[in-house]
């Protein structure tokens, strides 16, 4: 298959958030609840709206309390990094004429936050935020909305992420499937067209489809 789009999720396929995002809903827990959760019971929260973990923690005031995860959050941005070989990976695409877009569940103010910095930003096009569509994922919504914006066909396009949200909303919009398998915690069950082990796996893959 010959792709235009390829397009990513950020948290666990592009950037490694896991530590950020699990010490500091501890945390933010620990202030509203004042409960302790170990990390492995946290683990659901990856990958899905900061608003919809929290209501699904009983958490009643979902939007201040995400402020708050928010802010607890940038204590440990110093843990943040883009994985190895992302940045060599989304150069080689953008050099080989692929247009590169991201599909998220972090809001606009949270990818303002968690990933401009990193200098990236500026290599993608098109970018659904959480705000962006109707439902988040694992709903379509978010790659339909995306599909609506950048004009393009569904079999033009390529979604990688890390998750089983991300292969709902992928497959439920008709739109292939790759697993970044460095960022997922639990392979088994998720179907995808290609499963890669490295970022640099991606790039060899799609270049050597192209030919």
């Amino acid at each position: 298959m010959t792709y235009k789009h390829i397009i990513f999720d950020i948290d666990g396929t592009l950037i490694d958030t896991e530590k950020a995002v699990l010490c500091s809903l501890q945390d933010t827990l620990k202030e509203l609840q004042n409960k302790s959760f170990e990390l492995d019971e946290l683990r659901f929260a990856l990958g899905i709206p900061g608003e919809t973990a929290l209501e699904h923690l009983g958490i009643n005031n979902s939007f201040e309390a995400n402020i708050l995860w928010n802010e607890h959050l940038r204590k440990y941005f110093n843990t943040i990094k883009p994985f190895p070989g992302i940045e060599e990976l989304i150069k080689k695409l953008k050099s080989a004429g692929f247009e590169l877009g991201l599909i998220t569940s972090k809001n606009r103010s949270e990818f303002s936050q968690d990933f401009i910095p990193f200098g990236l930003a500026d290599y993608f096009g098109t970018v659904i935020c959480m705000e962006d569509s109707e439902s988040p994922k694992p709903s379509p919504d978010p790659m339909l909305k995306y599909l609506e914006k950048s004009g393009i066909m569904r079999q033009d396009a390529l979604y990688i992420g890390d998750t089983a949200y991300d292969m709902k909303c992928a497959s439920g919009a008709g739109v292939d499937f790759a697993l970044a398998l460095w960022g997922c915690n639990s392979p088994d069950h998720i179907k995808a067209a290609y499963y890669f082990k490295t970022p640099d796996e991606i790039g060899q893959t799609l270049q050597y489809n192209r030919l």
